[in-house]
C-alpha cells in the first residue's frame, strides 16, 4: 500500500458513499475502507440471519419467516421524497440506474388517538378528518398562497416577508389551528419540533413546497423506496465512485489514524500496512466515538440518543386501508413529548420481507431513561407484533470541522425517516473538504463495459 491518495474515506454508511462517489467524480483519488464485510455500515439493509444475530446472538429465525434470502431489513429506515435532494443527486450523479424504485403507498398523521392519511389530491382533502369544513377553506387559502408565490412579484406576499416573518406569523395570518399548524409542519414540512416556527418563514415554505410537488409527481404519497432495501444505495454509490477509479476494501480492520507532530492527518494503519492521503472522511465511530478518547474529536449531541424498534408484524397497519407500506407521523406535543415520533413501514412489495411480512420501524430521540416507553404510542399502532428488535444509538458529531486537521466527521444519522437531512450533512461535508459549495452538474453519461 504504496500508493498516495487523495482521500481516504472509512464506513460505507449512505454519507460515506455519496461523497465517495462525488469526489471520485471530482478527479479525486479515493480509497474507500470499510471494517465490516457488507455495504452501508449504519445505514446496511440485512438478512433474516444476520438481524438476529445482531440483535440475538444465539438466536436463528424462526423457519416460519421464510427465506433469509428473502430479507433486506434497514436499520435505519429512511425513505426518499421524490423531488428532493437526494433524488437530484442519483439522477445527476447517475445512479439511479444502478436502482429500481417503488412508491410508498401513504403518509399518515396521527391526531388525536387516531391516524388520517396526509391529503394527497383536492378529493382527499375535502373528505379528511384532519380538518373541519371552515378550517379546509382556510388551509386552502394557505396553500394557494405557498403554490402562488413569487419572490419578483409583491402582489403574491399578501404583505408576509418569508425571510423576515416567521411560521407563527404566517399561520396566524391565515387563521389556522394548531392541530392543522402541527400536520403542516410536523408530516409535510418535517420538522422534527416546533422550534421551526419561531424562524423565518423561508425553509418551512420551500419544505412545504417540496412535499406537495413531490405528492404531486406520483400520486399516493411523496416518497419512493429501492427494491431490495436501503442497503442498495451505498452500493450504487460506491459502483459510481469505482467507474472514476475509486478503490474499494471491504472487511478490512482500521487500527489507526495517524497524524503528524501538529496533529494533521498523515494515513491510515490496517495491520501491517499504512496508506496514506492528503484527507480522511469517516462516520464517527472509526474517531472514538462511543469510548474515552483524550483528543475529543466527536461528543454525543445535546438531544443525545436514538431508539428504533425494529417490528416484524404478519398483517399491514391497522388503519391504512392495508397499504403495502406507510409512514406515520406522531407529532410531538399529541403524546406531550419534545420530539416526534417516526413510522415507516414496508413490505413484500418491495422485495425486502417475505409474502404476507410487513417490517415496521419505530423511532425518536430519546428524552428519559425509558426509552422504549418512548416509542409505545407507535407500537401501540401497529397492532400484534410477531417480533421486535430494540436499539438504543448515541447521536455524535464532529467537536471540529476537520479544516485545521484534515480530518472530516460525519454526523450520525437522527430519528428522521426521510433523506434530507442525510443530503444537508453531504453538502455541509462537501463544502468543508473542498472548500466550495457542491453544484450538481449534468454529465456525460458513461457506460459500463
Amino acid at each position: 500500500m504504496d500508493e498516495e491518495y487523495d482521500v481516504i474515506v472509512l464506513g460505507t454508511g449512505l454519507t460515506e458513499c455519496i461523497l465517495s462517489g462525488l469526489l471520485s467524480v471530482d478527479g479525486k483519488k479515493v480509497l474507500h475502507m470499510d471494517r465490516n464485510d457488507y455495504y452501508g455500515g449504519d445505514s446496511a439493509s440485512l438478512n433474516l440471519t444476520q438481524l438476529y444475530r445482531k440483535f440475538r446472538q444465539d438466536q436463528t429465525p424462526p423457519a416460519e419467516l421464510g427465506r433469509d434470502r428473502d430479507y433486506a431489513v434497514d436499520l435505519i429506515p429512511k425513505f426518499i421524497i421524490a423531488s428532493g435532494e437526494l433524488t437530484r443527486i442519483l439522477v445527476h450523479t447517475d445512479v439511479i440506474r444502478y436502482l429500481e424504485f417503488k412508491q410508498i403507498s401513504g403518509s399518515y398523521v396521527y391526531r388525536d388517538g387516531k391516524i388520517s392519511k396526509v391529503p394527497s389530491t383536492e378529493m382527499e382533502a375535502v373528505k379528511s378528518p384532519l380538518m373541519g369544513l371552515f378550517e379546509k377553506r382556510r388551509a386552502k387559502k394557505f396553500f394557494e398562497f405557498l403554490q402562488g408565490w413569487k419572490d419578483e412579484d409583491p402582489s403574491t406576499h399578501q404583505g408576509i416577508n418569508l425571510d423576515k416573518d416567521n411560521m407563527k406569523t404566517v399561520y396566524e395570518k391565515f387563521g389556522l389551528e394548531p392541530g392543522t399548524q402541527d400536520f403542516i409542519g410536523h408530516a409535510m414540512a418535517l420538522y422534527l419540533d416546533d422550534s421551526y416556527k419561531t424562524k423565518p418563514a423561508r425553509e418551512a415554505y420551500e419544505r412545504i413546497v417540496l412535499y406537495t410537488s413531490s405528492m404531486a409527481r406520483y400520486g399516493k404519497s411523496p416518497y419512493i423506496y429501492p427494491l431490495y432495501g436501503l442497503g442498495e444505495l451505498p452500493q450504487a454509490f460506491a459502483r459510481l465512485s469505482a467507474i472514476y477509479g475509486g478503490t474499494y476494501m471491504l472487511d478490512k480492520p482500521i487500527d489507526e489514524i495517524i497524524t503528524d507532530a501538529e496533529g494533521k492527518f498523515v494515513g491510515v494503519r490496517s495491520g501491517e500496512e499504512t496508506v496514506k492521503a492528503k484527507q480522511v472522511i469517516g462516520d464517527p465511530s472509526y474517531f472514538g466515538a462511543g469510548q474515552s478518547t483524550e483528543d475529543g474529536k466527536v461528543r454525543v449531541v445535546e438531544e443525545g440518543k436514538v431508539v428504533r424498534a425494529i417490528c416484524i408484524l404478519k398483517h399491514p397497519i391497522p388503519g391504512t386501508d392495508d397499504a403495502d407500506s406507510a409512514q406515520i407521523i406522531i407529532p410531538q406535543n399529541q403524546v406531550g413529548r419534545k420530539n416526534d415520533i417516526y413510522i415507516a413501514m414496508v413490505s413484500s412489495t418491495h422485495n425486502v420481507c417475505a409474502k404476507d411480512v410487513y417490517i415496521a420501524i419505530v423511532s425518536t430521540i430519546v428524552e428519559t431513561d425509558r426509552p422504549e416507553q418512548e416509542i409505545a404510542p407507535g407500537l401501540q399502532l401497529l397492532g400484534t407484533i410477531y417480533d421486535k428488535f430494540v436499539s438504543v444509538s448515541p447521536l455524535f458529531t464532529p467537536t471540529t470541522t476537520g479544516e485545521t486537521d484534515n480530518i472530516f466527521i460525519t454526523r450520525s444519522y437522527d430519528a428522521t425517516s426521510h433523506f434530507e437531512t442525510v443530503v444537508d450533512e453531504v453538502h455541509n461535508v462537501w463544502k468543508r473538504v473542498t472548500g466550495k459549495d457542491l453544484v450538481l452538474k449534468k454529465r456525460e453519461v458513461e457506460v459500463e463495459a
